[in-house]
């Protein structure tokens, strides 16, 4: 559209009877560019497996021929088969999933939060967190970190004791700094979360890629019956097209996503989908370790270039010192790599994928700062 299209349509959008907190608002959105290397919203650039292909492909197939009848309501397999792959002694009863981890936050907002209720995230953190709380009709809290991004229990404990939010989400590895939480600081925000009406999500989008020897809040789920721990398909599965997001959590967790989830909302090709998925998960994840060698290389030499990058524990690195972040993302851009402006002055967020890929960034870069 011309710019006189885009700001006609913008003024008919207006002139329709919006909630008044969604005028002037822009939705979520991230360039979406065809170029050689996409390295800017965190998917795992491997192409899936032909076996997986193959064995998706039937399971479709199987399930179309039942797509004149309603899915299993309960997805009972699937929720099965993701509480095998968690482990920590989880069952089928503490599992829930929907149409990504988008849908299953929706979910937990829409269960917990809502008209005169809050939300509280820690920015900077996934910029979707605020546009879950406005979609609710919630209050948006924007809590505070330390200088380097990182989070204590004291800070975050006296934080929610403060405004006591009935949401509170702590993002771990966080995105988009990569920094991962440490057990302490679950713990304290449970233990304060019982001080009032709070539900506390650890959203582990990035899990599988954390650093050896860091923890998944997994491990506290046993007794802490307002902890949620979410999950996603789309990153350590390649599964970013196939829209399956995740949460463990207490069983009285998941009858109240009951609540409010809509009728039959997992269709029965995205549920057959998912369950080959897991039945070739080793196959899936194979890739995990290739990709934070990556990760862990780029660290190395973005350090090696005078750059500050964030140590990671997810699939992407966050980095500083460039003088001029929009200059540098349009220099890569030009060379065939896209990369994730996050509006942090200063900083880039680029995605670990191949090592072709991973290259392809690196020598880029260095000729934009002269140091190739």
């Amino acid at each position: 559209m011309t710019s006189e299209e885009t700001a006609a349509r913008a003024r008919r959008l207006d002139e329709l009877p919006l909630r008044e907190e969604l005028r002037g608002q822009h939705p979520y959105g991230a360039p979406q560019l065809q170029v050689p290397a996409m390295l800017n919203v965190n998917e795992t650039t491997y192409d899936m497996p032909a076996d997986v292909v193959e064995a998706m492909t039937a399971a479709v197939r199987a399930a179309a021929l039942g797509l004149n009848r309603y899915p299993d309501r309960e997805f009972t397999a699937l929720r099965g088969k993701l509480a095998a792959f968690l482990d920590h002694g989880l069952t089928a009863e503490h599992i829930w999933a929907a149409n990504g981890s988008n849908e299953v936050m929706q979910h937990i907002l829409q269960a917990f939060a809502g008209p005169g209720r809050s939300v509280m995230a820690f920015p900077p953190t996934y910029s979707m967190y605020p546009l879950y709380a406005r979609g609710t009709n919630s209050e948006y809290l924007a809590g505070t970190r330390d200088a380097d991004y990182r989070q204590t229990p004291e800070g975050v404990a006296a934080q929610i004791r403060e405004h006591r939010p009935h949401v509170v989400i702590l993002c771990s590895p966080n995105n988009p700094t990569g920094t991962a939480l440490g057990l302490d600081v679950v713990e304290a925000a449970h233990e304060a979360a019982l001080e009032s009406d709070t539900m506390v999500v650890v959203d582990e989008a990035y899990g599988e890629f954390r650093q050896d020897g860091t923890p998944s809040a997994l491990e506290l789920l046993p007794g802490r019956p307002r902890l949620i721990v979410s999950r996603t398909m789309s990153k350590a599965f390649a599964l970013a097209g196939g829209r399956l997001g995740y949460l463990a959590a207490a069983p009285e967790v998941t009858d109240a996503m009951r609540l409010v989830r809509l009728p039959y909302h997992l269709s029965a090709v995205t549920q057959a989908v998912a369950e080959a998925a897991l039945d070739h998960s080793a196959a899936l994840t194979a890739n995990v370790e290739r990709i934070k060698v990556q990760r862990d290389r780029i660290v190395a030499e973005l350090t090696r270039l005078g750059l500050r990058p964030a140590p990671s524990d997810a699939n992407f690195v966050f980095f500083g010192g460039l003088v001029d972040e929009q200059a540098a993302w349009q220099h890569l851009l030009d060379d065939g790599v896209l990369v994730r402006d996050v509006g942090i002055p200063g900083h880039l967020r680029v995605t670990a994928g191949t090592e072709e890929e991973t290259t392809a960034f690196l020598e880029s870069l260095a000729r934009h700062l002269g140091r190739a």
